[in-house]
């Protein structure tokens, strides 16, 4: 999981003029994170997710493996740890300069959900979601060569099922999770005057899907979450339902908020 378009004040973004919410006025917010490659947007969503990624694999690292001093036998206390730090540095990373510039989404599905949102600009989807694969990849490989052999012995971070669980209902939780965490996001960008609250409540959604969904489907919630430490590990076998599952789940949590907002402002018409 991560961030999610923000404006420079730290809340959900809209393009200027965007009617993101009931009464008869657009609401306005900071500008959207649309502009071309060379403002270097994209290079701070990679550095977002590189540094996100490496804090991830590190906390795995330090509560996960038997020989750390800090390992917790009990899995779903580590997991709640897991979350709970996640969670955190999301918050802190959407706060950060270099998150109010780029937008600190950090996650594919959630650039998919803006663009599905109609606050984000299609043709730079791909910019942003390679960006961000690509920080993830690196992020795991810098904490491999900051901890050493000890991140393999915990897979280099990377989620995995429950074996009672099938690829088809890993794909249904790991899309389902994302609908709520979408909706969540339309809220605010209809309310921007408690957009102080944005990466507070995110970071809670978070800590939760984790600590709820890690022992089951993995929750992950993010392809670029699983993406660098799937590649490292050699787990690919259900990276593509990590890949897609969050996507879809994106689509059907924008097009439920358009369904919800269509009848007092026109949105999804």
């Amino acid at each position: 999981m991560s961030g999610a378009e923000m404006s420079r004040t730290g809340s959900p973004a809209a393009s200027p003029g965007t009617r993101v919410g009931p009464g008869p006025a657009p609401v306005r917010t900071g500008p959207v994170r649309t502009g071309p490659v060379r403002a270097g947007w994209p290079l701070y969503e990679f550095a977002l997710t590189a540094m996100l990624m490496f804090a991830v694999v590190t906390v795995i690292r330090w509560v996960l493996d038997p020989a750390s001093p800090f390992f917790l036998a009990d899995f779903q206390q580590a997991l709640l740890v897991v979350g709970v730090l996640t969670g955190a540095m999301v918050c802190g990373l959407i706060r950060s300069p270099w998150g109010r510039l780029s937008g600190a989404h950090m996650n594919p599905a959630i650039t998919f959900a803006l663009w599905r949102l109609r606050v984000f600009r299609g043709r730079t989807v791909v910019v942003y979601v390679f960006a961000q694969l690509c920080g993830s990849l690196v992020g795991t490989v810098l904490a491999r060569l900051a901890w050493g052999p000890a991140v393999a012995r915990v897979g280099y971070g990377a989620v995995a099922a429950a074996p009672s669980w099938d690829g088809w209902a890993v794909f249904a939780a790991e899309g389902a999770c994302l609908v709520p965490v979408t909706l969540m996001i339309g809220f605010f960008l209809a309310r921007p005057a408690r957009e102080r609250w944005f990466p507070w409540v995110l970071a809670v959604l978070v800590c939760a899907i984790i600590a709820v969904l890690g022992p089951l489907s993995g929750g992950a919630a993010n392809p670029a979450r699983q993406f660098g430490p799937a590649l490292m590990s050699g787990a690919t076998a259900y990276l593509w339902i990590y890949l897609v599952a969050p996507g879809l789940g994106a689509a059907l949590g924008a097009a439920a908020h358009h369904r919800i907002t269509a009848p007092s402002n026109g949105y999804g018409r």
